[in-house]
């Protein structure tokens, strides 16, 4: 009865979830410097299905090929951040990991500060070329990391987890270096590692889309493994669990969602942290629910940011990183003090 009655209360929650990305979406087609009536926003993001809906051309125009493509971003990058925080809050145990903890977006920042100070942003791919740099240091990133972390074919959490602070802040220091010689270059530099959506585009959206999706769906199927694994290691190793196995899918996932969604938007810290930690006070420890929930409370959190960084000093547009630090920081503080309790009982 209690088992019932605990999955009542999570299919609830992801649909309230539902509900509210689905109003905000809507509501952030309507802000901006042009504001747009929520009706006439509607009819314009259905008129493609009902073309017998009377719309005003201008305010179709701004809703489906500027404000909307934002949105949609926004949705994907915050549900692919929140999906990798909790991935890998579940392989370290640990509420405080996020997906820059292993140095993925430092290798992002790399790639995309070399791709803006050489002018290389049209140059080779045209305006794919910051993203593709971005990515393809990502993931070598991640390489780099977990070959440096394999002790005896086995890869250690703690291991991984120095390797990656570590490489973190070299890579950090090498793109501080480069910003030096940014000259004209420095301000879209700035930009991009505060964070922002801005520059959305249906073309980035295409790209990134299937592969949350796909993430998403594969993080599923090792949802019953994460949990197993919450016991500990050798507990998941008597239990059948291929532990090396699931850690290295689990991190591979987590890096590609992060890489995909740093590529197109710069750094946007914190979501990672805070939403799988505020998800699992919801609904538990479970990875079954816990992910989905986490993805789409993710992707309505990032979306609020970005109404707030769009309106906060309109017509000036804060990067949205600025205002998820601003939560964040408050956030992981009371994380630390949290940690700190418990470990003072």
């Amino acid at each position: 009865m209690e088992a019932l009655e605990r999955r009542r209360r999570w299919k609830l929650y992801v649909v309230l979830l539902l509900v509210a990305l689905v109003i905000s979406i809507i509501f952030s087609t309507c802000l901006g410097s042009t504001y747009i009536p929520p009706l006439e926003a509607l009819k314009s993001l259905f008129n493609w299905a009902i073309p017998s809906l009377e719309v005003n051309s201008l305010y179709e125009q701004i809703v489906i090929a500027v404000r909307l493509p934002r949105v949609v971003l926004g949705c994907l990058v915050g549900a692919a951040l929140s999906l990798a925080g909790v991935l890998l809050q579940g392989v370290f145990r640990n509420p405080m990991a996020d997906p820059y903890i292993i140095g993925v977006s430092s290798g992002a920042a790399l790639g995309a500060a070399l791709a803006i100070v050489l002018g290389l942003g049209f140059a080779l791919l045209g305006s794919a070329t910051i993203p593709v740099m971005a990515f393809a240091f990502a993931m070598a990133t991640l390489l780099l990391v977990y070959n440096l972390s394999r002790v005896g074919g086995r890869v250690p959490v703690m291991t991984l987890l120095l390797s990656g602070i570590a490489v973190s802040i070299f890579l950090s220091s090498i793109t501080t270096f480069i910003s030096m010689f940014a000259g004209e270059s420095l301000h879209g530099l700035y930009f991009w590692l505060l964070g922002s959506l801005s520059l959305a585009q249906w073309s980035q959206v295409m790209v990134i889309a299937p592969i949350v999706v796909s993430c998403s769906v594969a993080a599923m199927l090792y949802a019953r493994d994460l949990n197993i694994m919450l016991m500990g290691e050798e507990t998941a190793t008597t239990l059948g669990v291929n532990v090396e196995d699931v850690k290295l899918i689990v991190i591979v996932i987590s890096s590609l969602v992060t890489a995909a969604a740093v590529s197109f938007t710069g750094m946007i810290a914190f979501v990672g942290l805070m939403v799988p930690h505020m998800a699992r006070l919801m609904v538990g420890p479970d990875h079954r629910v816990l992910i989905p929930c986490s993805t789409l409370f993710g992707a309505l959190l990032l979306v609020i940011c970005d109404d707030i960084a769009r309106i906060a000093l309109a017509p000036t547009q804060i990067p949205v990183g600025v205002i998820t630090a601003l939560a964040g920081g408050p956030f992981f503080i009371y994380l630390l003090r949290r940690r700190k309790r418990e470990y003072t009982l």
